[in-house]
């Protein structure tokens, strides 16, 4: 899990995405122990998590191209996952204008965790990156409008990445001003 960062408005959404994922092979109990001090915020840099997974007797993979917010359907979709003992669980957010749907999939499953309005951001990530990025937006946000919301979303991608290595520098950023139907749009998205 890395960071996805959203804000919904009552006239359109914003998203963005870092593009990082990072594959581990090895025991099963040094891959948790990594996972944890990364998502912790213990493993800065790139070089510290390649050292720390060294040491652990894993062996790891960086990549900085994954995208993890597009466009479907009309709407704003942006993902988080996690492999366990072969299990992946991914945490999704849809947007469009003036609400969201929060569903966690597991397998086949998709169970709904969550709704709201606009006038909210939403954070998918991480521990570090989740305390990252409401600081931001605590110290940042003055209800203000889509422009304001785009600075904090890219001052939040900005920090996480400088401050754990589960970040990449590079990040997606969408935005979108159509109002859809959600329940519709998560229909034909699990479909595909």
């Amino acid at each position: 899990m890395s960071l996805v960062i959203a804000f919904i408005g009552i006239q359109g959404t914003v998203m963005a995405g870092d593009t990082r994922e990072i594959i581990t092979i090895g025991d099963e109990i040094s891959t948790e122990l990594l996972e944890h001090e990364l998502y912790s915020g213990l493993l800065i840099t790139d070089d510290d998590v390649k050292k720390r997974a060294g040491d652990l007797g894993l062996f790891l993979t960086i990549n900085d191209n994954k995208r993890k917010v597009t466009q479907r359907n009309g709407m704003l979709v942006g993902e988080v996952s996690e492999t366990k003992c072969g299990v992946t669980r991914t945490r999704r957010l849809y947007a469009t204008a003036g609400e969201y749907v929060l569903t966690e999939v597991t397998g086949s499953t998709v169970h709904v965790t969550g709704k709201g309005t606009a006038s909210n951001f939403v954070v998918l990530g991480n521990e570090i990156t989740q305390q990252i990025a409401h600081a931001c937006i605590r110290e940042q946000w003055k209800n203000g409008g889509m422009q304001d919301a785009i600075r904090i979303i890219m001052l939040s991608m900005k920090r996480a990445s400088d401050a754990t290595a589960s970040v990449s520098g590079l990040y997606n950023l969408i935005n979108s001003t159509m109002k859809i139907s959600l329940s519709e749009g998560i229909e034909r998205d699990n479909w595909l």
